[in-house]
């Protein structure tokens, strides 16, 4: 038996890596090494284009819970994640590099990968296959996958954060510290006082835009621009990533009005990311808005944040809860063109496609999990009939409420990741070969 895989990201290798060690040959299709995206820089397998934060790992976030269940059933991406992890706190970062270079490693390991550079544009329909192109789908296979979606496509658009050299920061201003002095000193802090915010936020706000041209903006409120949420209000900043709480300054003795915090792009921590700080501002303004941060007045720039098209289907017209399409069961669709977001939730669709495809080669039961469990939970977010369908990451609020819920709200949280562990173990002895 043989599948093909359409598309290298985090969800096609999750796909893949499913397949292939359920003893199924996978032919992978990748265009990047042939023809590039707006936002990639390499042509390596899964590589991260925005942050390389794989988010919270306690159970006590939904992040973790997700990362819990992806574990128990053995997801490469988070496999890779954790063997190629860099300081980050509570949170999973990796090195990118490192990473990418580890999930191509692990695929090669199988006789029956072969990895294909060559662009896909149409989609042949009598044959088992993966479509995990991700948000950055080439115009001619979006064109093949309405075609055979049956609706519209949706846009909106994600932004990235500017990436900076670790040798231009001012570390006479800046200094190491976790929030509450927890997690270490893994985060780079840049302290304002209301003065310095003030001019920052003015200038921000005021800061020329790059043109978005053809395409109605609709932004995930998750990846929007720190200049947008900044025009929303004079501290909503303050009250977001630039949130001074549980920070002090060694410098001062005062507490910070703001606090913007960067984070290491690999182990060494010769590069940083300016966490939250997505934007679509003009490079020449990128360069002169952040550098009014304290610390970053001589920042080098090693990459400038871009904003770009994000494209997902109307998915609950067309996807059945396992990912595939209701009347073609054999062509599943994986990542964020499904309407997941997020970095692991990408990964758990490419998961879950992987696995109930080869579960219906094999003539197996479909996976579905409990939907107090996060996978669960985003396996009926793609499949229900909403006429607002908008992208969804993990979160406790998508669970079902709890019975009799703990007043206090860290224990409520753990309530939520204790309740799916458990519903999870007792679905999953319903299964064979999982």
């Amino acid at each position: 038996m043989k599948v093909k895989v359409i598309g290298g990201g985090l969800a096609g290798c999750e796909s893949a890596y499913q397949l292939l060690k359920r003893g199924i040959n996978v032919d992978m299709y990748e265009m990047r090494g042939v023809k590039s995206t707006p936002c990639h820089k390499t042509d390596g397998l899964a590589e991260l284009v925005c942050s390389n934060s794989l988010k919270a790992q306690s159970l006590d976030n939904a992040s973790g819970l997700l990362k819990y269940e992806l574990a128990r059933l053995d997801s490469l991406i988070l496999k890779c994640a954790y063997k190629t992890d860099v300081p980050a706190g509570g949170a999973l970062a990796v090195d990118r590099e490192k990473f990418s270079a580890l999930v191509r490693e692990e695929l090669d390991k199988f006789d029956g990968f072969r990895l294909i550079r060559e662009e896909v544009c149409d989609i042949d329909e009598d044959s088992p296959t993966v479509i995990a192109t991700g948000p950055l789908t080439s115009d001619s296979l979006s064109e093949s996958i309405k075609k055979i979606v049956g609706a519209n496509r949706l846009h909106f658009f994600d932004a990235v954060a500017p990436i900076i050299d670790a040798q231009s920061v001012d570390y006479t201003k800046a200094f190491f510290a976790g929030r509450y002095g927890k997690g270490g000193e893994d985060y780079l802090n840049c302290a304002m006082n209301k003065e310095e915010y003030l001019r920052f936020y003015s200038e921000l706000i005021n800061a020329e835009r790059a043109s978005l041209k053809d395409f109605e903006i609709n932004v995930f409120e998750r990846c929007m621009p720190i200049e947008i949420m900044a025009s929303r209000g004079e501290d909503t900043m303050r009250y977001g990533p630039l949130r001074p709480v549980g920070i002090r300054n060694p410098y001062k003795d005062e507490r910070p009005y703001a606090v913007v915090q960067l984070r290491k792009e690999d182990a060494s921590g010769s590069a940083y990311n300016i966490v939250g700080f997505q934007t679509n501002l003009k490079f020449g303004e990128q360069k002169r808005v952040f550098s009014l941060i304290p610390g970053l007045e001589n920042a080098e720039f090693l990459r400038y944040g871009v904003m770009h098209r994000n494209t997902f289907i109307d998915a609950p017209k067309a996807l059945d809860e396992y990912w595939a399409l209701k009347d073609k069961k054999h062509i599943f669709f994986a990542g964020q063109m499904t309407g997941v977001e997020g970095y692991m939730e990408s990964a758990a669709s490419g998961l879950m496609a992987g696995i109930n495809l080869a579960r219906r080669l094999k003539n197996q039961k479909d996976l579905l999990l409990p939907e107090t469990t996060v996978i669960g939970r985003l396996q009926r977010h793609i499949s229900t009939e909403n006429d607002d369908y908008q992208p969804m990451n993990a979160n406790f609020g998508i669970l079902p409420v709890l019975t009799d819920p703990p007043r206090d709200k860290k224990a409520r949280k753990f309530r939520y990741s204790t309740r799916a562990i458990g519903d999870m173990e007792r679905c999953l002895k319903n299964y064979k070969e999982i």
